[in-house]
């Protein structure tokens, strides 16, 4: 079974989808065989990687609540060896409609269950919310990875998540771990960047990631085009970032990535 790790955090705006999108393609410009699970019904995953999630026959919805097989749903992105589970605005009345469903917590992980043994890594993009579709992301999945704005009260949300994934590891899925904590959307020009940093070094030690991802113009506007960093701009100092983000991510996984080959 392929290694699944949710991109989490209860907040919006922390570079979740961009994190999801980037360390995806990466890693599948690198040769690993991945697939990128949009379980955000704003699908910007899913329109980040090249497909109009207002033209999918089937999402993501359709696995959850109608029981479709995920091979009917996964299709191609726009970068080699990345396969896409999409979403769009299907999926927003899921969670109303998953409160009634038999074993609700783990529909996500008994799809994902069923996927060809290709796959290296599934990533799942979660909403910025607590809902049963972030539930299901985590009980789903062996880690997560947790982005962080370098901001003043960057930790604060963070408690909140941390017990929530506390939660989930005893009650749900007691194999779940934190993969890492990447710090997104730093200003090294601001003495708060770095003090923000070293906060967080401070409570989470070497599971934060060496790879600081800074503000920039060009992550902003990728997804625009349809295109992952890598694709619009592999110079840019987001894709640069990203690409060491994806060495360490590598490295920490070595032991996995050499017993599948």
């Amino acid at each position: 079974m392929p290694k699944i790790i949710s991109i989490c955090n209860q907040k919006g705006g922390v570079g979740k989808t961009s994190t999801a999108v980037s360390l995806a393609s990466c890693l599948a410009l690198e040769g690993k065989k991945c697939l990128l699970v949009d379980l955000d019904p704003q699908g910007n995953a899913t329109s980040g990687v090249g497909i109009d999630k207002n033209s999918v026959a089937k999402s993501i919805y359709h696995a959850l609540l109608e029981d479709t097989k995920i091979e009917e749903i996964i299709l191609p992105s726009c970068v080699d060896n990345l396969y896409m589970v999409p979403s769009n605005a299907d999926l927003s009345g899921a969670e109303v409609e998953l409160v009634s469903e038999m074993g609700r917590e783990g529909r996500l992980k008994r799809i994902l269950s069923r996927l060809d043994a290709s796959f290296d890594f599934v990533f799942i993009d979660c909403p910025p919310s607590f809902g049963l579709l972030t539930i299901n992301a985590l009980t789903a999945s062996h880690s997560v990875i947790v982005p962080i704005q370098c901001e003043y009260y960057a930790l604060e949300g963070v408690s909140q998540l941390i017990k929530t994934i506390t939660m989930i590891k005893n009650n749900l899925n007691e194999d779940l771990q934190i993969e890492g904590i990447l710090m997104t959307m730093a200003d090294f020009r601001t003495k708060l960047t770095q003090e923000v940093i070293n906060e967080v070094k401070k409570h989470f030690g070497d599971k934060v990631y060496n790879a600081v991802i800074p503000r920039s113009i060009k992550l902003s506007e990728a997804p625009g085009f349809g295109k992952p960093i890598f694709l619009y701009d592999k110079e840019s100092e987001g894709a640069k970032k990203y690409k060491e983000l994806t060495k360490e991510f590598i490295l920490s996984n070595a032991t996995l990535l050499n017993s599948n080959r």
